[in-house]
């Protein structure tokens, strides 16, 4: 294989990758759309994004004078920034145009829906968030998702058992 071939692949490989998903979302809410949006980060963040610190759990998005933000998303500090490290919890915005953040905005304003980071990643070194609209499960739809899951891990087992 050329040198060059394998630079370049190297180069897209770390250009990009998924960093953090919120498979808790999944698991708490029917995910009906799906978005990609930018994020405004300082410096000491987007080092720590590649080190790959981050925790989308527990975070949402809401919206602020016509801007999108991203709440309760844990970005931990970065251990060679100097005095100014950021603050890890801090709300960031989201980039999007306004169009998008109108048209997500009245659909997160109907009962029972919220927007939900589902993950964040790198591409072409630029940080990503995808954002889901999000309608929540109830009790019984949570038992029914690891039943099913259950069962289809059982079949799974089986046929490989039958295969040997």
């Amino acid at each position: 294989m050329p040198k060059r071939d394998r630079e370049t692949r190297s180069a897209e490989h770390s250009a990009n990758r998924d960093i953090a998903h919120n498979r808790k979302a999944y698991h708490d809410y029917f995910i009906e759309e799906t978005l990609e949006a930018g994020l405004v980060l300082v410096g000491s963040e987007i080092k720590s994004i590649r080190a790959g610190r981050v925790n989308l759990r527990d975070s949402y998005v809401t919206f602020r004078n016509g801007e999108a933000w991203l709440v309760g998303c844990h970005i931990a500090g970065y251990s060679q920034a100097s005095y100014l490290d950021h603050d890890p919890r801090r709300d960031r915005k989201l980039l999007m145009n306004k169009r998008e953040i109108l048209r997500w905005r009245q659909r997160a304003e109907q009962k029972g829906y919220t927007i939900v980071p589902l993950r964040l990643y790198l591409r072409n070194n630029l940080a990503k968030v995808e954002i889901g609209l999000a309608r929540g499960k109830r009790l019984y739809d949570k038992r029914e998702a690891i039943a099913e899951r259950e069962s289809q891990r059982d079949i799974e087992r089986a046929m490989k058992d039958a295969l040997r």
